[in-house]
């Protein structure tokens, strides 16, 4: 069974998420951190930029892979996920920017460049913490729920519904990209330890039916629980039926 945190105040989720991170960078400071986007693990990155600026943290020997990336965005595009990790964290850090992957997106062969982020986890290593949100119908990553899931980094076409939940980003819905490339449930898996980060009433359900609901395809987050080292830091509303 996960270990599962609830905290009573967004502080208390951000210090706790960053005070994780932070204490594994400075047991060992050339750990590999597997990186998420989306609204949840904000707050901590906000807290790891306090914590480096009062000199409290280093990334500068870090390695940083980021879960996935929009299939067909500009590198530069504000809404791309490396736009993202640059403005919520790297930019603000002194992690070394050849240090930081993430999946290529904007590459006109995104299969090819799937095989080739594989490639380039399985030369890294295991990934010492990997940091994951949950969306609303229980996808890591982008391992979108269904009969079987893939292993290793692919391209998925998404769910309308996590098109939807992702519409909020952009002008419209016709906006948001079609496919991702993503970190597959076995590279996933594989990581030392994983660390949780959820958010929100409205994923108390998903959550509760991941922790403590049976282990299947349909809810790609409930394969968490074959994981001998994951931490779910949930807030009060998010964790209330857990």
């Amino acid at each position: 069974m996960p270990n599962i945190i609830k905290a009573q105040s967004e502080e208390q989720f951000n210090d706790i998420g960053a005070g994780i991170i932070a204490s594994l960078l400075q047991s060992n400071p050339k750990a590999l951190l597997g990186l998420a986007t989306g609204s949840s693990p904000v707050g901590v990155y906000g807290r790891l930029v306090e914590l480096y600026k009062e000199g409290s943290v280093s990334f500068a020997q870090a390695q940083s892979y980021n879960l996935d990336e929009y299939v067909g965005l500009p590198v530069d595009h504000p809404e791309s996920y490396r736009t993202f990790m640059n403005e919520k964290l790297f930019n603000h850090v002194d992690i070394l920017a050849e240090n930081t992957h993430v999946p290529l997106g904007a590459s006109p062969d995104p299969a090819q460049a799937a095989a080739g982020y594989t490639e380039l986890l399985r030369q890294a290593g295991r990934i010492d913490l990997q940091i994951l949100g949950v969306g609303l119908n229980g996808h890591i990553g982008f391992n979108e729920p269904g009969d079987e899931l893939q292993g290793f980094t692919h391209v998925v076409t998404l769910d309308e519904s996590t098109r939807k939940a992702n519409a909020r980003f952009f002008s419209s819905i016709e906006e948001v990209p079609k496919q991702a490339i993503t970190m597959g449930i076995a590279s996933i898996l594989q990581a030392k330890q994983i660390l949780l980060l959820v958010r929100g009433g409205e994923k108390a359900e998903i959550i509760a039916r991941a922790m403590q609901g049976p282990v299947t395809t349909k809810v790609p987050a409930s394969l968490l629980q074959t994981h001998p080292n994951v931490i779910v830091l949930a807030d009060q509303e998010a964790g209330r039926l857990i």
